[in-house]
């Protein structure tokens, strides 16, 4: 069956979101089972189509949506995609976490393109013009705790797999995963690369990855009490490397396909192991549950009704 014969509407709840690139929607542990369309949110269409899949020959049934962040053409710049849309729609299919897949830059000597890296800190130099809040609204302001931006269970649960990596090109020269409690992601506006002096500066900031994507994703995943880690899967050194050229689209992709092949086989893995036992932060929500309720400092009934389904939409047990 192709995907266009598949049944557009799904209405059992999702074990797993992933979003990425359109390449992980193809993994052979997976059966696709529906495609919905683009969905409509309170806060606009969704970037992509949402592929539903389970696992194929699993113990359990374990069912994964996938979300194509830029698009199935990649025709949404970071700036545009519809990252609310995105993340309200991955709430409302009832998903328990998200796994995040996203091209990095290295600002640190020992991150080799090719690398991956799970940072646990991010700097956000984004220019305040994505909207990256659902409760920022007059008539509704809450403040989620972002202290520690992605989940430290999943980290550690991603971790253990690392040993999938691998450098097709260059067997020698193996692909290592980062990871520390320290490690953090660089968030810029973009669609440009960073100049010489601002790679540099981001280095001096303690930054040790770049991208453009990060926010406002993080956040909108706290926001929606979902355990959240990014897969940083690093391109290139960015621009901070005076006696190198600095970083280019051509640079780039000269490291996706082998950055592509690791990233199936990391979520294939991480999918298989979940299927066999879903692991404890996705079933207790990872310390996130009731938080955003708790977060909401404007009373009820001063809230718009058009406010108030907002809120419904996304937590209709609320």
């Amino acid at each position: 069956m192709t995907n266009s014969e598949l049944p557009s509407t799904f209405d059992e709840p999702i074990d797993l979101a992933i979003i990425g690139g359109t390449g992980l929607y193809n993994l052979a542990c997976l059966k696709p089972v529906a495609v919905l369309p683009p969905m409509q949110t309170p806060w606009g269409l969704t970037s992509s189509p949402i592929t539903i899949s389970v696992v194929i020959g699993g113990a359990n049934k374990f069912t994964v949506a996938f979300v194509s962040r830029h698009g199935v053409d990649h025709e949404y710049p970071p700036t545009k995609v519809p990252f609310r849309a995105n993340m309200a729609a991955i709430k409302r299919l009832q998903a328990k976490a998200v796994l995040s897949f996203s091209a990095v830059g290295s600002l640190q000597e020992h991150i080799k393109p090719r690398d991956f890296v799970l940072p646990q800190q991010l700097i956000d130099r984004t220019k305040g013009i994505r909207a990256s809040s659902y409760f920022n609204e007059v008539g509704l302001v809450g403040h989620v705790g972002f202290g520690n931006p992605f989940s430290k269970s999943f980290a550690d649960f991603i971790y253990q797999f690392k040993d999938v990596l691998e450098n097709q090109d260059a067997p020698e020269q193996p692909c290592l995963m980062h990871y520390d409690p320290e490690t953090t992601v660089v968030c810029m506006e973009g669609p440009q690369f960073s100049t010489r002096a601002e790679s540099k500066m981001y280095k001096m900031f303690g930054g040790d990855i770049i991208n453009m994507s990060v926010i406002p994703e993080a956040k909108l995943a706290r926001e929606l009490e979902l355990p959240y880690q990014m897969v940083c899967m690093s391109t290139d050194y960015d621009a901070w490397r005076d006696h190198e050229e600095a970083v280019t689209v051509n640079a780039v992709f000269g490291h996706l396909a082998n950055n592509g092949r690791n990233a199936n086989a990391l979520a294939a893995r991480i999918i298989q192991e979940m299927a066999k036992e879903i692991p404890e932060f996705m079933k207790t929500g990872d310390g996130l549950t009731g938080t955003a309720k708790m977060s909401i400092a404007t009373k009820k009934d001063v809230m718009a009704p058009e406010t108030l389904d907002n809120i419904r939409f996304l937590f209709p047990e609320y």
